[in-house]
């Protein structure tokens, strides 16, 4: 924030300051990113750093999450020989989840059940799309893991509406999900059933990862793979077994995707490449913007992984040591090359009821914001001025005029001109609104200025120290860059304080 706040206050720092001072230090150790995509996507390897323990949820959560288990909230449904389906859900904390549904004796033992779960939920990785937890409630055995909001691979690669997925994303997935395999292979998890482009997700920034969900069999007995069974490994059709060489076959499967923009089954894939035809194989949507070296590589990896002979297949260290050198944007966010907004992630909801105000910034919802400021007028500024009679000068009645038209502006939604005349009326001195500068920082928001946001939501502290708006906006402010855990403190603290007045 290029200054502190005592820099530009005109009065002295609240009693609250010691907020204030907190928000400041943490400011200016993190500038604002631009999201897990960029610079931070080629380091980003580790740990699932943010995810909850994996724990036990009760039926009445993930009912009340789901509607019910409304069908509105149908996220996917597949497998005849062992039917689940796949919703999305919202918990109280607001956490969006996914939740699979398995057929009542699917597993009709519940300790066995919860025993898978808790060993795929032992699991935490950024390339994954991780567990975090489980319900075995009579009949009833659910699965819970993070909601991954874009989409899948198959939607991109196959249904795409508004661009197709260029190369250098396709080249990051490829790795994304050898690295995610190799990851779970590491962690004595190394069977995955059924891989294929419908298990491949993008989370809220775009980057891909694999579904924790196909480290669990449908069923205790049941079929490892619900897709068309050309797509499947060999032995699994003499055997019925899935085995780590079988994820490698899968794996395979999921490069053709990537090289051909098609679902080809392997049989007719591998014609081509036993005829060395790679132009015949490509997306032609690519319209040839791709490097035939790179993509020969991928090529050849994809006849690798789909041999015949199981032993004669990489393993998943193969796999990334093969794929990583052809990274060729690691500084390129995911969410750019997939043409989808960056994720703006809303402050978490406080453990107090949200008023009208704070549901609004809870969600980031600038435009509500704007209407609620505009049905409160200035009745929050009374007390916060006393003027006597000698300093109704004309100057006076110039600030208040570029307080009039800086309204009619904020009004209007014309927000440029409003803050020009908030900043007049501001800057004459004699008269101090915490209004005019709440007014003026969700104009900065709205004109993506949030760093002068945060300077006059705290601003309005500093004239009204209990104000619950000027903590909003700081909130907002605060989650426009990026400060989620600062936001959720201020969030919480604007909250309190409406429950404070509220009990008065």
């Amino acid at each position: 924030m290029g200054c502190c706040i005592s820099c530009f206050s005109k009065k002295p720092i609240s009693e609250k300051d010691n907020v204030n001072s907190k928000i400041k230090t943490h400011h200016h150790r993190h500038s604002p990113s631009n999201g897990k995509g960029a610079a931070a996507f080629a380091g980003d390897n580790g740990g699932g750093g943010g995810v909850p323990v994996f724990s036990e949820y009760s039926l009445a959560d993930l009912k009340a999450a789901t509607g019910c288990f409304s069908s509105e909230f149908i996220v996917s449904e597949s497998g005849e020989k062992a039917p689940n389906v796949v919703y999305k859900g919202r918990l109280q904390n607001r956490r969006w989840i996914a939740v699979k549904k398995f057929s009542k004796m699917a597993w009709p033992d519940p300790k066995q059940f919860a025993d898978e779960a808790w060993g795929v939920g032992k699991l935490r990785h950024n390339r994954v799309a991780n567990l975090i937890g489980y319900c075995c409630d009579g009949d009833e055995r659910l699965l819970v893991a993070e909601y991954m909001p874009n989409d899948t691979l198959a939607k991109h690669l196959f249904h795409w509406e508004n661009q197709t997925i260029e190369w250098a994303m396709r080249l990051r997935v490829a790795l994304c999900i050898a690295e995610a395999l190799d990851y779970c292979s590491t962690e004595g998890r190394p069977l995955y059933h059924d891989l294929n482009a419908y298990r491949v997700l993008f989370d809220e920034n775009g980057d891909p990862r694999l579904s924790c969900f196909g480290l669990m069999k449908n069923s205790r007995d049941g079929k490892s793979y619900s897709t068309n069974l050309a797509y499947t490994p060999p032995e699994y059709l003499r055997n019925g077994r899935v085995t780590p060489e079988s994820v490698s076959f899968s794996f395979g499967t999921v490069l053709l995707d990537l090289l051909s923009g098609k679902h080809i089954p392997p049989s007719h894939a591998l014609e081509m490449i036993r005829g060395k035809n790679i132009n015949l194989l490509m997306d032609s949507h690519l319209e040839g913007n791709f490097s035939t070296e790179e993509a020969t590589v991928v090529f050849d990896l994809a006849s690798r992984c789909l041999q015949y002979e199981p032993r004669e297949r990489p393993n998943t260290k193969d796999l990334v040591s093969t794929l990583a050198p052809l990274q060729n944007k690691p500084d390129v966010p995911s969410y750019q090359m997939l043409g989808i907004p960056k994720h703006e992630e809303a402050p978490a909801t406080p453990p107090h009821p949200l008023s009208p105000m704070g549901d609004a910034c809870s969600r980031m919802d600038l435009t509500a914001i704007h209407q609620i400021l505009v049905m409160t007028h200035y009745k929050d500024d009374e007390g916060t001025n006393e003027l006597s009679f000698q300093e109704w000068t004309q100057q006076m009645r110039d600030m208040l005029e570029a307080r009039k038209r800086g309204d009619l502006a904020f009004r209007d939604k014309d927000f440029r001109t409003a803050i020009d005349c908030y900043s007049q009326f501001i800057d004459v001195g004699t008269m101090i609104s915490p209004t005019v500068y709440a007014r003026r920082s969700l104009c900065h928001l709205m004109c993506d200025q949030p760093d002068a946001a945060l300077r006059d939501a705290m601003q309005a502290q500093c004239v009204y120290p209990d104000w619950s708006t000027a903590f909003y906006m700081q909130a907002v402010a605060l989650a426009k860059l990026d400060m989620h855990k600062d936001a959720v403190d201020m969030l919480n603290e604007a909250a309190a304080l409406e429950d404070k007045k509220r009990a008065k």
